[in-house]
């Protein structure tokens, strides 16, 4: 279907609108830069959206979010009308964040990578540790996997390249750190961040409500199990 483009003149950040096929719609940032006003105003919209029992899923991204709804119930140029509205005119309010506390054991069995990233950074692994867990750490989406949380606020000192060859299973609970950003693998599944260690928090379960540990807009602190 042809997309439908319209750009806001505000203060607030701008984005297009467009369908992706029959079944979605989506909202994407203009820019490609990480935005914590744009992430805020997406998890509030996103918000209302769940509250109007319209959509099958609603899924926040980095600088995106996307509907996914039954065409027949609800036609596809409605959906795309109603989310370009709702982008117009909610406002993003401050509210309390949840902290949640993630204990971790680094290094040894639990954190095979620690000596790569202390290497490749030029510090020692107890360095390491002290920034990685100093740093409070913001969930700006949830993707790659149920419960992978996409979390902003790395050290820049602790970048540090994804392997050269991903391994073929990662344990759930790993914690690792791949590029610039640092995450919890939540099942088991392969992949190829550097592993620094391990928490035994169980970040998805499908029995629980939300099946997520954390969501969008929870902050995050790396606490360090003996």
């Amino acid at each position: 279907m042809n997309a439908t483009h319209q750009q806001h003149q505000t203060l607030k950040p701008q984005f297009t609108f467009h369908l992706l096929g029959e079944r979605s719609a989506v909202m994407q940032s203009i820019s490609t830069h990480i935005d914590l006003d744009c992430q805020r105003l997406i998890w509030a919209i996103a918000q209302k959206i769940q509250t109007l029992n319209i959509c099958i899923d609603v899924v926040p991204g980095m600088n995106n979010l996307t509907l996914v709804f039954d065409p027949i119930r609800h036609p596809p140029q409605a959906i795309l009308a109603q989310l370009e509205e709702l982008a117009a005119t909610t406002e993003v309010t401050e509210s309390a964040t949840r902290h949640v506390q993630i204990p971790v054991k680094y290094g040894a069995q639990y954190g095979p990578d620690l000596a790569i990233v202390a290497d490749h950074c030029q510090l020692s692994t107890e360095e390491v540790i002290q920034l990685h867990s100093e740093a409070n750490y913001l969930v700006y989406f949830l993707g790659f996997q149920p419960g992978f949380a996409y979390l902003g606020g790395l050290n820049p000192q602790l970048a540090t390249p994804r392997r050269t060859e991903p391994r073929t299973r990662i344990e759930a609970g790993s914690v690792g750190i791949g590029g610039n950003q640092t995450g919890i693998y939540p099942a088991a599944s392969p992949g190829g961040w550097q592993i620094i260690g391990h928490t035994s928090l169980r970040l998805f379960d499908p029995h629980r409500s939300p099946a997520s540990l954390l969501q969008p807009g929870d902050t995050v602190s790396f606490i360090v199990e003996g």
